[in-house]
């Protein structure tokens, strides 16, 4: 009878507890875009605390990543999804993929980064959308720098632009959003009808049209292009040699940059929820936080945090930024894009 009773004890516990495989620990699998970078001695220690293995699916692009988690619904691919940002925010949160948690460490960030107020998109890093051009190349050919985006349609800028389609690509629709923030849903399909006349050159990504055709890349022939306000301070940390200023420049003219806000979410649906929010609390956190500059080139969204010297040297952000509520995105972005589409590139 003793025996009986120990077995029916051993059961119960055992009914009680997380049961895996010997030598087995639990997944998180964590949804992301192709840009997303972080210290791997990080998430090792993250890992190793909480007993858990990370594993990383990279989806394309946000938008792209995005798509496949909202297909996904009915079966998740992962219990976590970073990448989502204002661009997207809305599509998100009407998709009703994720969950709300309200972590304790968003008591450090901003409330204007905070968009969703039932915190099932949780903010982490935000950077500026716009034009850098290549000094040296400017300065050899006595020609001025773009300082708005009207500059780039002059005829001296003719065959200079490299920019991102903003159907396939998050800082490519940034860049769209600007120009309507410059000049208006009325006036913005003008200025990209003239754009495409004066030779633009659309890249489907950031990595092509920054490392493919940038005068800064090997072989690359435009001297402009659509990237973040950080991306100087990346040319200076990631040169082979030692420099003393930024071979490159952002544009940062009032109501021009677009602010980019990237949130994490946890997905409806995961079958590590606990785990799930550990991990957003990790990102929220300041070692996170820390680690973001140098690695994905962004802001951190807290920010008690110490910059790199660096990013805070060389990195600028826009004082008066292009702003576009994620409703207001989100009820005009199909038809913007549609009519953008028709404009450049039929």
């Amino acid at each position: 009878m003793k025996k009986q009773v120990v077995i029916l004890c051993v059961w119960l516990v055992g009914m009680a507890m997380p049961v895996f495989a010997a030598g087995k620990q639990p997944v998180l699998n964590l949804m992301t875009h192709d840009s997303f970078s972080v210290s791997q001695a990080l998430l090792d220690t993250f890992q190793a605390k909480h007993g858990v293995t990370l594993k990383i699916i990279k989806g394309g692009d946000a938008g792209v990543a995005l798509n496949q988690a909202i297909l996904s619904k009915a079966n998740p691919m992962a219990d976590v999804f970073f990448g989502v940002d204002n661009t997207f925010m809305s599509r998100a949160l009407k998709a009703d993929i994720f969950e709300p948690y309200s972590s304790p460490l968003l008591d450090k960030i901003p409330v204007a980064l905070q968009l969703d107020p039932g915190h099932r998109l949780l903010p982490v890093d935000f950077g500026d959308v716009c034009l850098n051009y290549d000094k040296n190349w400017f300065k050899k050919r006595n020609l001025a720098p773009p300082r708005d985006l009207a500059d780039l349609i002059k005829p001296s800028f003719r065959g200079l632009t490299v920019v991102e389609n903003p159907a396939t690509s998050s800082p490519g629709l940034a860049f769209l959003l600007s120009t309507i923030g410059r000049f208006g849903p009325e006036g913005y399909l003008e200025f990209w009808k003239k754009l495409r006349e004066n030779d633009l050159y659309m890249s489907k990504g950031w990595s092509d049209a920054y490392y493919g055709q940038f005068s800064r890349a090997r072989g690359g022939t435009r001297p402009i292009v659509v990237s973040y306000a950080s991306s100087p301070s990346a040319e200076v940390h990631y040169s082979e040699t030692k420099l003393n200023d930024t071979p490159t420049a952002a544009v940062l003219a009032d109501g021009y940059a677009f602010r980019q806000i990237e949130f994490v979410g946890i997905l409806k649906g995961t079958t590590q929820p606990e785990i799930a929010r550990r991990f957003v609390d990790f990102m929220l956190g300041a070692a996170f936080q820390q680690d973001i500059p140098l690695h994905m080139w962004v802001f951190p969204a807290d920010p008690t945090v110490p910059l790199p010297q660096v990013f805070e040297k060389y990195t600028s952000k826009a004082v008066n930024p292009v702003v576009l509520s994620p409703e207001a995105i989100e009820k005009g972005r199909e038809a913007w894009i549609n009519d953008w589409t028709e404009v450049v590139l039929r």
